[in-house]
């Protein structure tokens, strides 16, 4: 396993990291099995995954105790991320979504607010320190930006929080450059975390240089376009009830078949590795210029083996030119 470090925090993690959001089961089809999910996060502790990353809204706190649990002996091996600013315990913030227990819905009893006011922050940290059954966070995200809450007066408190030990490096997701430069600007920045893959790379444009630029790490999310670029989704594929990807465009027959076609291109090059489609995929992903680590989802150890060795090849410059043309010209017909 190859490591990077999260910016200027000086924590090393790994290039792959684990992405817990499936295991808590919202918008993926219902919860993971526990005990599976658990010996998928002990499998990829103990194959030098040690980034794992989570967050409260994964399951309503689901996914926190889980991993919680599978830390719990061995908490010293890994780097634990979470995240704040997604809440449903009060009606603050900005509205981000009404939801049930398996997706957002209209008609869903839960109403999702994006808050990170300092008080929200607190609570939600302490929130999250019970589930991990931990007494610090590694790398504490705001997981959606609020914008009832000024960026200083956010990052004031992550300091705090930083300088009282219960946090060791800051973040933001889903942001865009302005707000991530206030950020910067305001206190250090360790971390960017975006959704980015070969189907989404609006990231390209300015953030990555930007993130580059000023030493803060760039974690990619859903860096397998959830699922899709493993090559092993094809058009006959049922979803389970609840899982977001029945409601995307994107999943059509369709586009899946559009998606296969493109991957097999790169069929020679990953035969040249040796690796299959997907760990070609997530080698592709941590070669761009600036993106650090990409966060793959698994809830199995043997889905956790697979995703372990995309870390494991280096892409040449004739390898990573020949899938950025294909991408380029195929990307253009898939949604």
């Amino acid at each position: 396993m190859k490591y990077r470090k999260l910016g200027k925090s000086g924590i090393d993690a790994s290039v792959v990291g684990f992405g817990s959001w499936a295991i808590g089961g919202w918008m993926w089809g219902g919860i993971a099995d526990e005990s599976e999910a658990i010996n998928a996060l002990h499998a990829a502790i103990d194959l030098g995954m040690n980034l794992i990353d989570t967050a409260p809204m994964y399951g309503f706190g689901a996914s926190e105790e889980i991993v919680g649990k599978a830390i719990f002996d061995r908490r010293d091996r890994v780097v634990l991320a979470t995240k704040c600013g997604l809440i449903w315990h009060e009606e603050r913030g900005d509205f981000h979504c009404f939801t049930d227990e398996k997706h957002p819905s209209k008609d869903g009893k839960f109403k999702i607010s994006r808050c990170l006011a300092p008080d929200v922050i607190r609570y939600e940290v302490e929130e999250s320190l019970k589930r991990l059954k931990t007494d610090y966070i590694d790398l504490l995200q705001t997981h959606w930006q609020d914008s009832t809450t000024p960026i200083p007066e956010t990052m004031d408190t992550l300091l705090k929080l930083k300088e009282e030990g219960k946090i060791r490096a800051i973040g933001c997701c889903n942001a865009d450059l302005n707000q991530i430069h206030l950020y910067n600007s305001t206190g250090e920045l360790d971390c960017d975390q975006e959704l980015y893959s070969m189907l989404d790379r609006s990231p390209e444009n300015e953030i990555l240089l930007y993130t580059n630029e000023q030493n803060i790490a760039f974690l990619a999310y859903s860096s397998l376009g959830q699922g899709l670029l493993t090559g092993t989704i094809g058009p006959e594929r049922i979803f389970n009830d609840g899982d977001q990807r029945n409601l995307k465009p994107r999943f059509t027959a369709e586009n899946r078949l559009r998606v296969q076609k493109m991957l097999e291109t790169f069929r020679p090059i990953a035969d040249k590795h040796d690796v299959s489609l997907a760990q070609l995929a997530i080698a592709w992903t941590i070669a761009q210029k600036g993106c650090t680590h990409a966060l793959v989802g698994a809830r199995t150890a043997k889905q956790v083996q697979e995703n372990i060795g995309g870390s494991t090849i280096t892409l040449d410059d004739e390898d990573l030119e020949t899938m950025n043309s294909i991408i380029s010209t195929a990307g253009k017909d898939i949604l």
